[in-house]
């Protein structure tokens, strides 16, 4: 993991320190909700890519009796074993995940297990290659079991004129998406290449302002209650 980058490493834990009772509070608060929502009857949680955990609460992760976590960012697990000391995290290797054969892996390696994917599916992964083939694995690899993940859609730099909750009984248009947030005019974003996952399944849709001039529309889906 670069010691400089957006998703991780030292810049990122700086910005979620100055931003945590401002700009990322809305979005954290979702996620809280979220996760209290999401319940799993597994007793074992996979987290994959928490960084520090600063979307995560120590209710939901008490939840559970063994919880194991992919996260390549050394400082982020330092960060995560402060913010919970009573969790016993397990860390486990985290790259090899990220390899051609990565989704069957997960599946095979934790028989039983509920998986969290914590903003993971839309950044690009240390050693993934083929990334559209990656996702489209892991699909199948995580299917009958139980999962959740929020992720990337889209960001751009232009402010929202709407900031609400969007609920879809499956995947939107990333149109119909846009429109919910944004009331026309141009729009220049990044795709973040996760749109359609899981099609069929019921989602969420919200803001996730990550710095100033910069927002993200996240997607949560999950399976398993």
């Amino acid at each position: 993991m670069p010691l400089f980058h957006d998703s991780g490493g030292l810049l990122y834990h700086l910005r979620a320190w100055r931003y945590r009772h401002t700009l990322w509070q809305p979005f954290h608060s979702q996620v809280h909700a979220w996760l209290a929502e999401w319940r799993p009857r597994a007793t074992h949680l996979v987290l994959l890519g928490p960084s520090g955990g600063y979307a995560l609460d120590s209710e939901f992760l008490q939840r559970f009796i063994r919880v194991t976590v992919l996260e390549p960012d050394p400082l982020a697990r330092f960060l995560l074993r402060r913010r919970f000391p009573g969790v016993a995290f397990e860390f486990a290797d985290p790259y090899v995940f990220s390899s051609p054969d990565g989704p069957n892996w997960l599946e095979l390696a934790w028989p039983g297990a509920a998986f969290l994917f914590c903003n993971l599916l839309g950044q690009h992964l240390v050693g993934q290659k083929n990334r559209a083939g990656w996702l489209a694995a892991l699909e199948p690899a995580l299917n009958g079991r139980e999962w959740a993940s929020w992720h990337d859609l889209v960001s751009t730099t232009r402010p929202p004129d709407s900031h609400g909750l969007l609920k879809c009984g499956q995947a939107a248009p990333l149109d119909q998406v846009l429109a919910h947030f944004w009331s026309g005019g141009e729009l220049h974003l990044h795709d973040h290449e996760c749109a359609q996952l899981w099609a069929d399944r019921p989602r969420q849709y919200t803001l996730w302002q990550l710095r100033m001039h910069q927002y993200h529309v996240v997607e949560w889906l999950y399976a398993g209650d």
